[in-house]
């Protein structure tokens, strides 16, 4: 079953964050994730969100824990959590 990594961001230092960016990708298409959104324009319509969102599809759960708990996407986090406020969940898809 497809699992979605729903991500959502506030940046506090782009330049920094950039540095997460740029291992972040690689890491994702490693474990056969997909960006299906990245970081373009949000309509809010209920609730609250943060400036960024990001969705990412992986081919199921395990892979995406896999990933997450991976050196490569590991080693990107210690650039991202310093400069930005996040939430970053995974949801099992259809």
């Amino acid at each position: 079953m497809p699992t979605y990594a729903v991500v959502q961001v506030d940046v506090k230092d782009a330049d920094e964050y950039a540095k997460y960016a740029e291992l972040a990708g690689p890491a994702v298409a490693q474990y056969g994730g997909e960006f299906l959104a990245r970081g373009g324009q949000v309509e809010v319509m209920e609730g609250t969100t943060r400036a960024r969102c990001v969705i990412i599809r992986f081919p199921d759960m395990a892979t995406a824990k896999a990933f997450y708990h991976g050196p490569e996407y590991q080693k990107a986090l210690s650039f991202a959590l310093p400069v930005s406020d996040r939430d970053y969940k995974f949801v099992e898809g259809i």
